[in-house]
C-alpha cells in the first residue's frame, strides 16, 4: 500500500522528466498566535512567492487557500466545488491520465495530504505525496529553478465520492455509534480546551485524540513506517473495519491522518472538513 501513497525523493529525481507525471507545489502556512488566557487567532497564507522564488522543476503551484476552496463558503477553507477543481487543475496540465505528486514544507506533510485528499474525493485516484517533501528535496541537493512551467490544458474528470466528506449533522448523528470512530488531529492542547481556537473549547464528545505530528518521524520529516503506524492506530484504539472520521481545525492536518492510516490498508476513511471552525461555532452542537 505505501507505494501506492508515496513517492521517494530518488525516484522523483529520475522520473522528473516523466511527462505522465505533474507535480504540484501545495506550500503554506497557518500563522497561529495564542493569547495568554488560551485563546489563539490563526490565518491561512499561501506561499506563491516561495514557489516562484524556487520550486521542483516542471512543478505547478495551487494555492491551498484559494484555488482548491469554495471562497463563498462561511466556514473557512472547505473544499471547492467539482467546477472549480476541473477549471484549476484543467488550466495547469492536470487531466485524467496524469500521475500526480504532490509536495509541501509543512512538519506534517498536511497542505500535501490535503491535496491527495481533494484529489480523491473528485475521483482521481493516481496520486501520491512526495515523502519528506521540499525541505528532504532540498537538503539532499536535488535539483530546484524558478521557471514557471507551462503544461496545455488537460481534461480533468470530477466523478465525485461524497463517502470522503462529512458535513456537522453527520457527523453529530455518529456521537457514540458503535463501528465509527472520531479521531482528533488537533494537537492536545485544543484536544483538551486549554487552547481555544474560536467561541468553545476542547473536542467533539467522543473522539480520540491523535495529533497528525505523531505519525511523522520527526528526524527525516518523512512518514513513519508501516508498523510504527501501525502500532500508533491500535494504541489509540483505531480499527480498520470501522469507519474512521478525522476531524481539525478546517478540514486539513485531519487529512494527514486519513492519509497515514490509508497507507496501512484503512478504507473507510472519512474527513469533516467543516471541522472545529464550523462545530465551535454552532451551539446546537455539543463539546466535550
Amino acid at each position: 500500500m505505501r507505494q501506492e501513497h508515496l513517492v521517494s525523493t530518488d525516484w522523483l529525481s529520475v522520473h522528473l522528466n516523466d511527462p505522465s507525471l505533474r507535480i504540484i507545489d501545495m506550500r503554506g502556512y497557518v500563522l497561529a498566535v495564542t493569547a495568554e488566557d488560551g485563546t489563539q487567532e490563526a490565518r491561512y497564507i499561501g506561499a506563491r512567492e516561495e514557489y516562484e522564488t524556487s520550486h521542483l522543476p516542471g512543478a505547478v503551484y495551487l494555492d491551498w487557500t484559494k484555488d482548491i476552496v469554495d471562497l463563498n463558503d462561511p466556514v473557512p477553507v472547505q473544499v471547492a466545488g467539482a467546477q472549480q477543481i476541473a477549471h484549476v487543475l484543467g488550466d495547469v496540465g492536470i487531466g485524467d491520465a496524469h500521475t500526480v505528486i504532490v509536495y509541501d514544507a509543512h512538519p506534517a506533510m498536511q497542505f500535501a495530504t490535503r491535496m491527495w485528499w481533494v484529489l480523491r474525493y473528485y475521483g482521481h485516484h493516481d496520486v501520491r505525496v512526495l515523502d519528506g517533501g521540499w525541505n528532504k528535496w532540498v537538503k539532499e541537493g536535488n535539483p530546484t529553478n524558478a521557471l514557471l512551467p507551462y503544461h496545455k490544458f488537460a481534461l480533468f474528470t470530477p466523478r465525485l465520492h461524497p463517502e470522503l466528506r462529512a458535513a456537522a449533522e453527520q457527523v453529530n448523528a455518529m456521537i457514540g455509534e458503535p463501528g465509527i470512530t472520531l479521531v482528533d488531529a488537533r494537537d492536545t492542547g485544543q484536544y483538551s480546551g486549554k487552547i481555544r481556537r474560536g467561541r468553545r473549547g476542547g473536542h467533539i464528545p467522543g473522539a480520540i485524540s491523535l495529533p497528525r505530528e505523531e505519525l511523522i518521524d520527526s528526524a527525516s520529516g518523512t512518514f513513519k513506517s508501516d508498523a510504527e503506524i501501525r502500532e500508533i492506530a491500535e494504541k489509540a484504539g483505531l480499527k480498520p473495519e470501522n469507519q474512521i472520521v478525522a476531524y481539525c481545525n478546517g478540514g486539513v492536518a485531519a487529512t494527514s491522518v486519513l492519509f497515514s492510516l490509508s497507507i496501512i490498508g484503512f478504507h473507510k476513511l472519512t474527513n469533516y472538513d467543516g471541522s472545529w471552525n464550523e462545530w465551535n461555532e454552532r451551539e446546537d452542537l455539543p463539546v466535550e
